[in-house]
């Protein structure tokens, strides 16, 4: 599954983890920043912020800091082409960087519309309170502000978009070409067909939809949660808990370890039952396909009892996803109130803007959602944990038989 298109796997993604701890230990432990001078030509393109407020989208600080990362970004691969290079690096291990460094800007792009969303419900507020006091053009201005960096938001997502297809049926395409090398031992597996063609390309998809989702979520901890700390000190106090320092931080991450230990506990038993759904699947699909050249199978009595077999799975899986999706929803639900709820008291005192407000609804729940991770992913991690166990059935056909050296397979089957 991994080591197909991965150059050894479990180093791979561990010197990946260990070099973004790295890159982050350095940055805030060391006078990184001192270095900026050197990277004078950025200042004709910085804006400089007004006094008071956050650092803008394309401040000469915002500016290093995005130089700094794609020298990350660009230093990773350029280590991993030196040891440990197979014929999917490209891919792998260039794409994958390519897909984190792009997922850190939008999540800066995000952060800056928050700022700028909070400035412009509060022109509105201000426009609808005192008539006159705020003129068209002014609103027209501010609406202009943003219209550059979201037309380069859209290019990028676009692009990424188009990238991470491609990404995925190279990841396929590894896979694939990696079990057909064993095929003569592997088609004996029942199934195997459906293995090869539609297992891979669903875990690959899975995969990637979730590690990229985990990426973003860990972005956005980073870049929301010292605004979040910061919001947290305009809030007068929470009911039943009165004032608490960082009151929405620590709010968002109760909110989200309790949906996450519900949706643990409520839907443990989900990815064995998915597993054994593919299995009675696997056996009626495999009959029917012999009964299109062999008259002697695919009897209506053999069918039916089959089909017999693949309804009692489905009506059990239905069952426990009834109140698995019982608890999910109703969490998903009641989270949202939970913001508004713990904010009744300022309200009342009248202690913040409209513009505060929607500032703060954005990126608390851009934090709950991060940290809502989990719980959100469970139904996709499900289906990925039943196709893990199948694909590592598979795979154990082969342990074993002698691996063939890395050039011969992938010079073969890479290109």
């Amino acid at each position: 599954m991994f080591r197909s298109f991965f150059p050894h796997p479990k180093w791979f993604f561990l010197s990946a983890i260990g070099w973004c701890a790295f890159a982050m230990a350095l940055w805030f432990g060391a006078d990184v920043n001192a270095w900026q001078p050197a990277l004078d030509w950025t200042s004709q393109y910085a804006q400089t912020a007004l006094e008071g407020e956050r650092a803008p989208f394309l401040s000469a600080e915002k500016l290093w800091t995005y130089v700094y990362v794609l020298l990350v970004g660009a230093i990773f691969p350029l280590l991993w082409s030196v040891h440990g290079r197979n014929g999917w690096y490209r891919w792998s291990v260039v794409g994958t960087t390519f897909i984190i460094v792009v997922s850190y800007f939008t999540t800066q792009v995000s952060v800056f519309l928050t700022e700028w969303y909070r400035k412009f419900y509060d022109l509105i507020q201000a426009a609808l309170s005192e008539p006159g006091s705020v003129s068209a053009p002014e609103l027209m201005s501010s609406i202009g502000t943003v219209l550059p960096i979201l037309m380069a938001n859209i290019t990028v997502l676009v692009v990424m978009s188009f990238f991470t297809k491609h990404y995925l049926f190279r990841w396929r395409t590894a896979m694939s070409n990696y079990y057909m090398h064993y095929w003569p031992r592997l088609r004996e597996v029942e199934g195997a067909a459906q293995r090869v063609q539609e297992d891979t390309q669903r875990f690959s998809a899975i995969v990637e939809s979730l590690g990229e989702r985990l990426v973003d979520s860990v972005m956005i901890l980073i870049a929301f949660l010292p605004l979040l700390l910061e919001l947290s000190s305009d809030i007068t106090e929470l009911p039943f808990f009165g004032q608490v320092s960082g009151s929405l931080v620590y709010l968002a991450i109760a909110s989200a370890l309790f949906g996450t230990v519900l949706m643990a506990l409520v839907g443990f038993k989900l990815p064995g039952l998915q597993f054994a759904n593919q299995k009675v699947e696997a056996a009626y699909r495999k009959e029917l396909v012999y009964g299109e050249d062999n008259p002697a199978r695919a009897e209506p009595a053999t069918v039916r009892t089959l089909y017999d077999g693949l309804k009692k799975n489905y009506f059990r899986l239905y069952f426990h996803y009834l109140y698995f999706e019982v608890f999910r929803y109703g969490y998903l639900q009641a989270s949202n109130f939970i913001l508004l709820i713990m904010l009744v008291p300022t309200f009342a005192t009248g202690a913040i803007t409209f513009g505060f407000f929607q500032q703060v609804s954005s990126v608390f729940g851009r934090v709950e959602n991060s940290f809502q991770y989990l719980a959100n992913a469970w139904p996709t991690i499900i289906e990925l944990l039943s196709i893990h166990k199948r694909l590592v059935a598979f795979e154990s056909n082969i342990e074993g038989a002698p691996l063939p050296a890395r050039e011969e397979w992938i010079t073969d089957f890479a290109r």
